[in-house]
């Protein structure tokens, strides 16, 4: 590939600041190398936080991102930045799961879009979100997102 397909990248292979709101965040995309196979693509992020909107305390969340591209790959930093974006942001559970899910197939293009918010307890009570754009092409693995129910300390 040649380097003057990445000359439009902002933020990767540089010194960035983590951007104050989601809307403020940049998110990138590269070029899909395989665009004639379809596979998945997963990001993990163990330990998203964003920010109650009401009480102004931290909330966690295990995200498990599953996509199969087209023309476009999300770009790894401004994902991240995009994602730490959230750790001032206030805004319930259901609104940051599916804001992120739109935001990324927005960039990609993405042929399927899977992801899994699994939200630790608050008020004694966790909330899993799911989002998913419908099928996924035939004959992709796609494995299990292998994240357990909360169990608490039992």
């Amino acid at each position: 590939m040649s380097e003057d397909i990445y000359e439009n990248l902002t933020q990767l292979g540089g010194d960035n600041k983590i951007p104050s709101s989601p809307e403020e965040a940049v998110l990138e995309r590269v070029p899909n190398p395989h665009k004639d196979a379809d596979y998945t693509v997963r990001f993990t992020a163990p330990e998203f936080t964003s920010i109650c909107p009401l009480t102004g305390q931290p909330d966690f969340a295990h995200l498990v991102l599953d996509y199969i591209p087209g023309d476009w790959l999300v770009e790894s930093k401004s994902l991240k930045l995009f994602l730490t974006s959230f750790r001032n942001h206030g805004d319930f559970h259901e609104a940051c799961t599916v804001s992120i899910a739109k935001r990324i197939l927005s960039v990609t293009e993405a042929k399927w879009l899977r992801l899994g918010g699994y939200w630790y307890p608050r008020g004694g009570i966790p909330i899993d979100i799911f989002y998913q754009t419908g099928e996924p092409p035939k004959g992709v693995w796609i494995p299990e997102q292998g994240v357990a129910n909360y169990r608490g300390r039992g």
